[in-house]
């Protein structure tokens, strides 16, 4: 099972937006993340990066 952690803008421990992600969806200008309890997380913007060996992935977050 490759689960992973989703990061903000970057790849720093203050910028960890949920662990344990097992799903993500992209959809009308929105990343959905889920993770292993099923808990959900929405956050404007688009998928930077996806690295499912590292179980790693950036939200490049849409400027507000």
């Amino acid at each position: 099972m490759c689960l992973s952690t989703v990061y903000r803008n970057k790849l720093a421990p203050e910028a960890i937006i949920l662990k344990n992600v097992m799903t993500i969806e992209c959809k009308d200008g929105c990343v959905i993340l889920t993770d292993l309890m099923e808990r959900q997380v929405a956050i404007e913007g688009s998928l930077e990066k996806a690295n499912l060996v590292d179980g790693i992935a950036i939200i490049r977050e849409a400027n507000v």
